[in-house]
């Protein structure tokens, strides 16, 4: 059975609330855990308060293999309990094809235009040299 650390989703519409459980992984976000090992109140204004783990548990789980999600990973960095590695996805801000296709035709006809204008003005000097 794998486990996973995750957050479960409780609260209302609009006003989220998440515990910090335990949980098989095929069980549902907010079905059936194991043990809630935490809080998280993201509507809090004081960000030292926003999270709150049983620290002993966590380091329970954490040895027995359970594996946190990633946003789970990120509070227990925070809280020095495991090390996280900084994630790196340089494509994510690249623009999509069909962006990309867009500024290439809009880059062709700018230089174009540029050619156009730029063309026809030794041609006019020549003739009135003449």
């Amino acid at each position: 059975m794998s486990l996973k650390l995750r957050l479960a989703r409780a609260g209302t519409k609009k006003r989220p609330y998440y515990h910090v459980v335990v949980a098989d992984a095929r069980s549902p976000r907010d079905g059936r855990f194991i043990e809630k090992i935490g809080n998280y109140d993201p509507k809090l204004a004081d960000k030292d308060k926003r999270v709150t783990l049983v620290t002993e548990r966590v380091q329970h789980w954490l040895s027995v293999g359970a594996q946190p999600t990633d946003r789970v990973a990120r509070f227990f960095d925070a809280a020095g309990l495991l090390k996280r590695e900084a994630r790196n996805n340089p494509e994510k801000a690249l623009p999509g094809k069909k962006a990309t296709e867009r500024a290439e035709a809009k880059a062709k006809a700018i230089a174009d235009k540029a050619a156009a204008d730029a063309a026809p003005a030794p041609a006019a000097e020549a003739a009135a040299s003449e």
